[in-house]
């Protein structure tokens, strides 16, 4: 879940998530204007207004309590007894205050679905419902209510399983995805790790040989024993270029992948995205798509976390100029701006790595917001696909 956002049949995390959980479920208590409106204008006596009122409170702060601590691994009886008390206090005031306090069992229906899982709330809530038809059948024209309030409860009883079925496998499959992405981190290392072992394991024993020849010449033949020396020096000189190589290799990003992050990314941020389709990069130099996915990074992290944009469109295009083809990136926003006034630190690092590239990099101002545009030669010609 977000930092905000609760879903029934989870706990609230933290003050946010309790207040608008509060504020959810509050909603839904109007409905209660029919018993409350009973009390204030049912001709009824000051003290049974009085008790009325007490239970009224009492069923109210019991519902919200249920609901509040659903997720908290209450054992199902404690649920029942709970849905039990409500369902009592239902009962006691529709028999003694009328027919309007029948809606009191939809709250019951309503906290059956939300509290309890499928296998039994399936149960409780026609119990729920049979139960309400027989208190509207003993109760002064309740059956005239009965018909508006029996499909509320039905329908809202078994759509409060859904959504906590929902949200149950939406915390599952997140759950899911972490392990995954721990696995998968964990398998790289390990990868890693086998490449630097292959790496340096012929490397490092080649330098010990050579170390233990060149201190056995050294007394008699110090002439063999610097030329062992360089040895070593050129086969150090080697394994560090292979690591450097290996490690340069893990860390190099990919242009499809960066877009497909930019598009978690901006959605996460709640910031509309339009994005190119998967483009087809064949031909394209390694270095000049490494550059472009750096661009896209460092652009999309400033939408999100610097410009206040509601909308972030991308393209990817390839043109001819008179220098040759080029393939560009245009990151769009109608933000204030993800650098400030003068270039930052990412944009300088863009700019040396597109230099690098033989690219050039473009940033800054538009007339509805921020815009930086990539652009890095292409050796051959290359079919890109545009914004969508």
């Amino acid at each position: 879940m977000s930092g905000t956002g609760v879903g029934i049949g989870k706990r609230p995390e933290n003050r946010k998530q309790r207040f608008v959980k509060l504020l959810w479920t509050g909603i839904w208590l109007v409905y209660l204007s029919a018993p409350a409106g009973d009390l204030l204008h049912g001709g009824h006596s000051t003290g049974v207004r009085i008790l009325g009122w007490i239970g009224l409170a009492a069923f109210v702060t019991w519902y919200m309590l249920l609901l509040f601590r659903t997720g908290r691994g209450e054992r199902n009886s404690v649920v029942l007894a709970s849905l039990g008390v409500l369902a009592a206090q239902s009962t006691l005031l529709a028999l003694t205050l009328g027919r309007e306090w029948l809606v009191l069992f939809v709250y019951v229906s309503i906290a059956s679905g939300a509290a309890l899982p499928l296998r039994m709330a399936r149960w409780t809530i026609p119990v729920t419902c049979a139960l309400m038809s027989v208190i509207a059948f003993a109760t002064p024209g309740g059956k005239a209510f009965l018909a508006s309030l029996l499909i509320p409860a039905l329908l809202g009883g078994f759509a409060m399983t859904g959504v906590r079925e929902l949200v149950r496998t939406t915390i599952a499959l997140r759950e899911a995805r972490a392990t995954v992405a721990q696995l998968a981190a964990n398998e790289e290392r390990l990868r890693l790790a086998r490449d630097l072992h292959d790496l340096l394991g012929h490397s490092l024993s080649l330098i010990t040989i050579k170390s233990e020849l060149a201190g056995r010449m050294l007394p008699g033949h110090p002439d063999k024993a610097a030329q062992q020396v360089a040895d070593i020096e050129q086969v150090s000189r080697q394994a560090l270029v292979d690591v450097r190589e290996a490690v340069s290799g893990y860390r190099r990003p990919r242009l499809a992948a960066e877009l497909a992050g930019a598009k978690v990314a901006l959605t996460a941020a709640d910031v509309v995205a339009a994005l190119p389709a998967e483009p087809d990069l064949t031909g394209v130099p390694e270095d000049s798509e490494t550059a472009l996915a750096w661009a896209l990074r460092e652009a999309v992290t400033n939408v999100v976390r610097h410009s206040g944009a509601r909308r972030c469109t991308v393209e990817l295009l390839r043109r001819q100029t008179l220098d040759g083809p080029v393939l560009e990136l245009s990151v769009e926003d109608d933000g204030s701006g993800g650098e400030g006034s003068g270039p930052g630190h990412g944009l300088t690092g863009l700019t040396e790595r597109l230099t690098k590239a033989g690219g050039t990099l473009e940033a800054g101002g538009t007339r509805h917001g921020f815009r930086l545009t990539a652009r890095v030669p292409v050796a051959v010609s290359a079919h890109v696909g545009s914004a969508t």
